[in-house]
């Protein structure tokens, strides 16, 4: 498998990993400049040589997968008999600086509801790193034509029709995925916030509308769904950055992506380990990843952010 599909198989499998590549040779070694291997939690693909490079690298690549908000880093490694690594000794007679780039698991997103605030939506988070999920009963949303304007995505997109029971969708992501609830539809609206509460592993949950609405509808989470308080508490309603009051789709969207990415920076903060020391013979470069190709445009099918209306 190459590197390109083994990175893709990590993302489907929402699991860290890291992607190694021989940066620099000096003299004689394993492989040239170039070569990648990428390491996930218990298994690899390709390779930058074997021998102690290689094994000193996939010790250190798996540091990095279960650190908090990893850099990438670089690794020097002198082949010649004077040195004996923690795997043994690699007498090449050449140097190989190598480099290490965390591959961490990215956030998902569910939209229930692509209309005017949805599409909005969108397209800001479309330009993110994070798989997105637009969901929708109605096809005339979710048309190729409507969802051109995501063509140049940077996230990768799936797409739901879903006309019966769109709350099935939940039971589909991804854990920790994110919901927004904004579909046309109060009935639909009240039913998703029913199945997010009972859907275990979801992240936040988030609901579009008045004051008016969310009253009527924590009463009937309380009395026809039974629900606990503590339990309905946890949909965010108003959603958004408290004191933007525009009312134009496109601000309530910029209202709502900011406060999602504050959740994404939460997220990082709590749901990680705190990174393990690094190691002297490791030496941390300000060096910005290229992004994973693993970039989707819209395909069915897809979980999505909902948002009510």
């Amino acid at each position: 498998m190459g590197w390109v599909a083994a990175v893709a198989r990590l993302r489907a499998r929402r699991e860290a990993g890291v992607l190694v590549t021989v940066a620099t040779v000096r003299g004689h070694a394993p492989r040239r400049a170039g070569a990648k291997l990428v390491v996930g939690r218990t298994e690899t693909w390709g390779s930058i040589g074997g021998g102690n490079i290689e094994a000193v690298a996939i010790d250190r690549a798996r540091e990095l997968a279960g650190a908090a908000d990893p850099e990438p880093e670089l690794m020097e490694f002198a082949l010649n008999d004077k040195v004996t690594g923690p795997h043994g000794v690699q007498c090449c007679g050449g140097a190989v600086t190598v480099l290490l780039e965390p591959l961490p698991v990215v956030e998902a997103v569910a939209v229930f509801g692509v209309g005017h605030v949805g599409l909005e939506l969108a397209r800001i988070l479309a330009r993110h790193h994070l798989d997105l999920h637009l969901i929708d009963t109605r096809p005339d949303m979710l048309t190729d034509e409507r969802l051109g304007v995501l063509g140049d995505a940077v996230a990768q997109i799936r797409v739901h029709h879903t006309p019966l029971l769109p709350e099935e969708v939940l039971a589909e992501l991804p854990p920790g995925a994110h919901v927004l609830i904004m579909t046309h539809d109060h009935a639909e609206d009240a039913a998703l916030c029913d199945a997010a509460l009972r859907t275990a592993g979801l992240g936040s949950i988030g609901l579009i509308g008045s004051s008016a609405k969310w009253a009527r509808f924590r009463q009937r989470l309380a009395t026809e769904g039974g629900h606990a308080q503590a339990a309905i508490d946890r949909i965010k309603t108003p959603i958004g950055i408290p004191g933007i009051a525009g009312k134009e789709p496109a601000v309530i969207a910029v209202s709502v992506a900011a406060d999602l990415l504050r959740a994404f920076e939460q997220d990082r903060r709590w749901s990680v380990p705190e990174p393990a020391a690094v190691p002297d013979r490791v030496a941390a470069v300000a060096y910005v990843p290229a992004a994973a190709p693993v970039a989707g445009t819209a395909a069915e099918p897809v979980a999505g952010t909902a948002v009510g209306q």
